[in-house]
């Protein structure tokens, strides 16, 4: 059988938004990506629907907010991520819904991004693991409220919020797909993306007994090096690309 290749990811954009449900969702895979683009003189911005904060069984909520979204800022900002925006919707229990879309399309409003990013919508991740629900409606609303972003007609309480519609959004890019069609060269990334993911320390230490550098340095390289089997073997990152 021959194995569909992945394409490059467009370069002709200038910014970027990602939007996520929780603290250490673009971490487990996207940030070799994003410290590339940041590398290239590329605005990016985060935008997480909630702070994470029912994520941590033996903190309770009002202690593991704030804590990850401290864990949050730092990690974006080792790979040139400055704005990193919360929702405040409530973890684990996020809706999708008029209210998610309003709040994402007042976001893409506000950075207007040609390229927005988000994590995996559909039900499973490869029909082998349940995903959860955060991340099933966080993703779909993210893929509506690109649309929802350029018309003034829908939420029109965002302009009177000084919000102007943003119809700019070229492309909405699905990390975490089992269906890729396209991808971005990690390599110089990669170590950026590590260090990233190690941020959020207090969230791997009660994941695994695993030090958390190898734990880390494995689950990156590891899909970086499946994913490059389909990008003429070089690490990489993929994403499943929809054009608007």
């Amino acid at each position: 059988m021959t194995t569909t290749q992945l394409q490059p990811m467009p370069d002709d954009w200038r910014r970027a938004l990602a939007v996520v449900a929780h603290p250490d969702d673009l971490e487990y895979g996207c940030s070799a990506a994003i410290a590339s683009w940041t590398d290239e003189g590329r605005e990016v911005a985060y935008v997480l629907a909630t702070r994470g904060e029912a994520g941590i069984d033996t903190i309770e909520p009002a202690r593991c907010g704030p804590l990850r979204e401290r864990e949050q800022r730092a990690s974006a900002a080792v790979v040139g991520v400055s704005e990193v925006e919360f929702l405040d919707h409530e973890d684990g229990v996020a809706e999708y819904g008029t209210a998610l879309r309003r709040d994402i399309a007042a976001a893409i409003r506000r950075h207007r991004p040609e390229l927005v990013i988000t994590l995996n919508h559909r039900d499973t991740w490869g029909g082998v693991a349940w995903n959860t629900p955060d991340h099933v409606a966080v993703g779909r609303a993210t893929l509506d409220a690109a649309g929802d972003a350029g018309n003034r007609w829908i939420f029109p309480e965002l302009v009177e919020q000084g919000l102007d519609p943003w119809d700019g959004v070229r492309w909405v890019a699905v990390a975490g797909s089992s269906t890729p069609t396209h991808a971005v060269d990690a390599t110089s990334g990669m170590e950026r993306a590590v260090r990233s993911l190690l941020e959020h320390r207090t969230y791997i230490e009660v994941l695994t007994s695993e030090d958390p550098e190898t734990y880390a340095r494995g689950f990156l390289t590891q899909h970086a090096a499946t994913t490059g089997e389909r990008f003429g073997g070089r690490p990489a990152v993929a994403f499943e690309l929809f054009s608007r």
